[in-house]
């Protein structure tokens, strides 16, 4: 099980490191005029997002539910976490979407809103995480 834990946890940073990363190279690109810059942008997202949070996000879930499976973990600080698990779901496929409007020039946002979209959903839900899983406060 201690192989399960590491390859969890090291899958849960790779994701995570790329969920604060995508939103970064958001205001780069928004702040981009060039094409070479443009279109450099639209790859260096493409290939973090399909590339590396993809398949994290994906081997997070999966080695995080054989924890749970093997561990029978239970109580109210897991379904809290599992939301907050579910709203970084949400935000990766938000991310996804907004990659596809960078892709076809259909961003209308400027570099200041992908800076605090950069800041905002990211960090409370992993503080949240965090506290849930060391604290267990129910």
């Amino acid at each position: 099980m201690l192989y399960i834990k590491s390859a969890h946890v090291i899958f849960m940073i790779t994701w995570m490191a790329g969920l604060f990363y995508l939103p970064r190279l958001f205001v780069y690109h928004a702040q981009a005029t060039d094409t070479i810059s443009i279109e450099r942008f639209k790859i260096m997202e493409r290939k973090l997002y399909f590339g590396i949070m993809t398949p994290g996000m994906l081997l997070t879930i999966i080695f995080g539910a054989w924890l749970w499976l093997g561990y029978g973990y239970h109580g109210g600080w897991l379904h809290a976490k599992l939301l907050l698990v579910a709203l970084m779901v949400a935000n990766h496929f938000y991310l996804g979407k907004l990659i596809t409007d960078f892709k076809y020039g259909r961003n209308k946002r400027g570099h200041v809103f992908y800076r605090w979209l950069n800041e905002i959903p990211t960090l409370p839900l992993l503080i949240g995480i965090v506290i849930l899983v060391i604290v267990k406060p129910f």
